[in-house]
């Protein structure tokens, strides 16, 4: 299996566990379940964040994917650098989403975006680098 399918993988579980969290807290809305006694939905400060953060997975990562789609059908041999890259990237996108999710820290959550941001921008110099001129 190739190595930077599993670190696309997970990112796409991210996905799918930030979707049913969206929808467990949409719920009390639209279909009424989980509602508060006053009709209310408990998860009324909790959806807008995660909606915001379910969109913010198909902006920057769209770059991750593309990055890893590029090395994977090159053929070549995939740097173990490239590996450790991938992993920073997705870490940086679990924390992210959940400092947006959780909190409401916009400095902490930039400097874990640039966690992720920066793995993805190493991960295209150095393939630029590497396919320059080749």
């Amino acid at each position: 299996m190739n190595t930077l399918f599993l670190p696309m993988f997970a990112h796409v579980i991210l996905c799918i566990v930030l979707y049913g969290l969206l929808t467990i807290a949409r719920a009390p809305s639209i279909w009424g379940l989980g509602q508060r006694a006053d009709g209310s939905n408990p998860f009324q400060s909790i959806q807008p964040k995660l909606s915001a953060n379910l969109s913010n997975q198909f902006e920057w990562p769209m770059f991750f994917h593309l990055i890893c789609v590029l090395l994977m059908s090159s053929g070549s041999q995939i740097s173990s650098v490239y590996c450790l890259l991938a992993w920073v990237f997705v870490a940086g996108r679990v924390m992210h989403s959940g400092v947006q999710v959780f909190t409401a820290n916009i400095r902490l959550r930039g400097i874990v975006f640039t966690i992720n941001f920066i793995a993805v921008i190493a991960m295209w110099l150095m393939y630029c680098i590497e396919h320059i001129g080749s």
